[in-house]
Order: structure tokens, then C-alpha cells, then sequence
């Protein structure tokens, strides 16, 4: 039977890949693998990693039976993809993971802003039960505005059209299709930021999208607005948020992401206390960051991935990617950047 590796897995995990693989010989480190501790796996013909784990050409040197590299993530990068080509080596990951999760904690925050859910929680755990300044408003009839409409933008749209709402849509990538299976109108974002009552965002955070909404943005902003984010930081400019914030051109804000956070490939790293705290300190950001302190703000650490269903997707995934490569049916078959 085929000699399987786990780097980087965490106790839970084992129990759930013992019982995936019963009959093979399973190796388990809940260190990343380096050039050191590759003897240990020599022999191994599977082997499954996280990020920290950088698979370059002398590590693939020490491993000579290696026939698949397992990524537990959704980029690659950390894998040299051109060297293991060479090896004939095949290499998976698990494309997506998170896409509802993300969505439904976009409408998570969507909600508790309409409605008012803190405030109201705060004034009955006070023993104040009046109604006064808890008056939301319905999502029905209102216009949310999807930046960005991969996987999660549509599951956004969709969970949109279930509360009655007028979908506005802006990608670089139009499908017509796809707008009429789900119901939305593409905009030009400059008429989606002008008719939106609800803007959310759904971007990677890059050369072309960093600071998108900047001060020039928000200035065509429908008066008012709510702005959502739970994407990446990067993508708002904090000090015209706040100026958007202090003056109610933005009445509301909900952000499970902040600018400044630490640079996050995989949200999975942030499980990875132990990894992530040499060069990323959530706590520091979020006690600076002026917006924890606004009353018309929503701030959620970084959280909208983390449902057990979603990691028990990058597990299954996992799990199906070492199977279909073992019945020579490869599947989520990486491909060079």
C-alpha cells in the first residue's frame, strides 16, 4: 500500500484521514515539512501540506518515490509546480472551500446592521427593554451592489433574491447567462455605487483593486449607504472610510477584514496562531484601528471562513484529490502559474 504524509495537520484531523485511508500507511507531523525532517518520509508516494510548507527542488531531491503533492489550500505558490512536472509529479488543491461560508457571514453583518441585532442585545442585557433607537429597516425592495461576482459574489446574489432584493452586479467578466440564472443586472461601478443602498465586496486585494474605495469612490455613493467587506482590507482606504463614516455619506460599515491586517494567502493561516504571530498581530491592528471605537462600525476578526462545514470541505477535498489520484482519476489538478 502507498506511503501517504500529512505535514502540518492538526489533531482533529487525524482521526477523519485514518478512517479515509484505513489500509494505507499513514505518516502524520504537525510540523511543516523542510529539507531536515524530509528523511523521515523518504519512502513516501503521497504527501499532503498547508502553506508553510515549501516544497522546492531539494526537498522533491530527498523524495524520490513522491508521485502527488496534496495542498490543503487553494494557492500553490508554495509548491514549485515546474520541478515537479520534470518529476512527474502531480500536483492538487482545493479550489474553493469558503464560498457560502463568506456569503452568508456577508449577510451575517448585513442583518445585524439592519436590524440593529448589537444594540438590541446590548440594551436587553442592561434590562432596557424600550424600543427606543432600535428601529431597523427591511432588506426587501433595497439594492445591494456585488463587486466582484466569483463564487462567493454569487452566492451573495443568490442569497439576495431570497430576501426580495435588486441585484447590481459589477465584474471585469460579464456573463449574460449567469446574470439571468441569478437574477442580476451588470452596472458600471460608478452606477452601482449611485443606486446601491448596500455595497459588498468580493475582491482579491492587488495592484488593480488596493484602495478601490477611496475618497473619489465614496463620492458616488447613494447618501447613506452601507458598506460591507469581508474580502480583504486593502481594498478600502481606512481614513476616507472614516471622513465617508464621520460625515454619513456611508451610514454604516460591517468589515470582517480591516487594512493593516497581515498579509493573508489562505484564511486557514489564521488558525495557525503559532505561524502567523512572527509576523502578524491581529490584536494590535484592531486595538489601533480608530473604526473599532465607531458606533456606526461592525468589526468581526477575520472570520467569515471559519465554519466547521468549510473545513471539513478542505478535508473532503482532500481526501477526494488523494483518492481519484489512487484510482487514476486525478482531479483539482494544479496547473503551472
Amino acid at each position: 500500500m502507498p506511503k501517504i504524509a500529512f505535514f502540518e495537520v492538526e489533531e482533529w484531523e487525524k482521526e477523519h484521514y485514518k478512517k479515509a485511508f484505513p489500509k494505507e500507511d499513514i505518516f502524520f507531523s504537525k510540523d511543516e515539512l523542510t529539507k531536515r525532517n524530509a528523511a523521515k518520509i523518504k519512502d513516501c508516494e503521497i504527501l499532503s501540506v498547508f502553506i508553510y510548507s515549501k516544497i522546492s527542488k531539494d526537498i522533491l531531491e530527498n523524495l524520490p518515490n513522491l508521485k502527488l503533492i496534496a495542498t490543503r489550500s487553494t494557492g500553490y505558490d508554495h509548491i514549485n509546480i515546474e520541478e515537479c512536472k520534470k518529476r512527474n509529479i502531480a500536483v492538487c488543491n482545493v479550489p474553493t472551500y469558503g464560498e457560502n461560508t463568506v456569503a452568508e457571514h456577508t449577510f451575517a453583518l448585513i442583518l445585524a446592521i439592519s436590524r440593529k441585532i448589537p444594540e438590541s442585545i446590548e440594551k436587553t442585557k442592561k434590562g432596557d427593554f424600550r424600543l427606543e433607537g432600535l428601529r431597523g429597516f427591511d432588506l426587501k425592495g433595497k439594492t445591494i451592489g456585488i463587486i466582484g461576482c466569483g463564487n462567493i459574489g454569487q452566492h451573495v446574489a443568490r442569497i439576495a433574491n431570497g430576501f426580495e432584493m435588486n441585484v447590481l452586479v459589477y465584474d471585469i467578466k460579464q456573463d449574460k447567462e449567469l446574470a439571468k440564472e441569478l437574477g442580476f443586472n451588470y452596472a458600471k461601478l460608478e452606477d452601482l455605487f449611485r443606486n446601491s443602498d448596500i455595497v459588498t465586496l468580493h475582491l482579491p486585494d492587488n495592484k488593480f483593486t488596493h484602495h478601490m474605495i477611496n475618497s473619489k469612490a465614496i463620492r458616488q455613493f447613494k447618501k447613506g449607504a452601507i458598506l460591507i467587506n469581508t474580502s480583504r482590507g486593502g481594498l478600502i482606504d481606512t481614513s476616507a472610510l472614516i471622513k465617508a463614516l464621520n460625515n454619513k455619506t456611508i451610514s454604516d460599515a460591517g468589515l470582517d477584514v480591516l487594512e493593516g491586517e497581515c498579509f493573508i494567502k489562505e484564511e486557514k493561516q489564521l488558525l495557525h496562531i503559532a505561524n502567523l504571530s512572527e509576523t502578524c498581530d491581529l490584536k494590535n491592528v484592531l486595538q489601533d484601528n480608530i473604526l473599532l471605537h465607531k458606533s456606526n462600525v461592525l468589526i468581526t476578526p477575520h472570520n467569515a471562513f471559519n465554519s466547521k462545514e468549510a473545513l471539513m470541505r478542505i478535508l473532503n477535498t482532500t481526501v477526494e484529490n488523494i483518492k481519484g489520484f489512487l484510482a487514476k482519476k486525478p482531479v483539482n489538478v494544479a496547473k503551472a502559474q
